[in-house]
């Protein structure tokens, strides 16, 4: 598929179907999501892959009852590794840095999600300290999105976005 094809197709799909997925195209999405640059190269950045049902219903209670998040094959808890962007950039790698080398990770996978024909969403909310608690993640790395992954059910419509010309700015505001 064409780049700007997987694009334009990506949605964030909320309905999925009853199949599996072979564990290798996760590992290959989370490397896909790796490549995404960092500051400083330090990839701030980690993963947790959750398959267990219980874990996975946990995750959807913990995401303030979204239920679809235990009705994939598999979970992508993308967390930000405060410490590692911390070690070379103090303060704002630790609550800026690590946040970026994550979340260009997860726009990564989403689309090395929809160019293997699955489907996912961005969910970011869900009870930080509850996510982290459950899936033991230690106190210097933070949790920011929950990507599920699986076949779509059906796929939204376009959603409307704003003109180019309402976001776009030129040498000043």
């Amino acid at each position: 598929m064409e780049f700007k094809e997987v694009i334009r197709k990506r949605r964030s799909v909320r309905k999925f179907k009853d199949k599996s997925i072979p564990e290798k195209e996760i590992k290959e999405i989370i490397e896909i999501g790796h490549m995404a640059p960092s500051a400083g190269n330090l990839q701030a950045r980690d993963f947790i892959v959750v398959s267990d049902e219980d874990e996975k219903k946990k995750l959807s209670e913990n995401a303030y009852g979204q239920k679809f998040i235990a009705e994939v094959p598999w979970v992508v808890v993308v967390c930000a590794n405060k410490k590692r962007s911390e070690s070379k950039y103090g303060d704002r790698g630790r609550n800026l840095y690590s946040i970026q080398d994550a979340t260009a990770a997860v726009e990564n996978m989403l689309l090395a999600i929809v160019d293997k024909g699955y489907a996912s969403v961005w969910v970011g909310a869900f009870n930080e300290e509850e996510v982290s608690k459950q899936l033991k993640i230690p106190k210097d790395v933070r949790p920011v999105a929950i990507i599920p992954i699986g076949y779509p059910a059906k796929s939204p419509k376009k959603p409307s976005k704003m003109n180019y010309e309402e976001i776009t700015h030129y040498e000043r505001w």
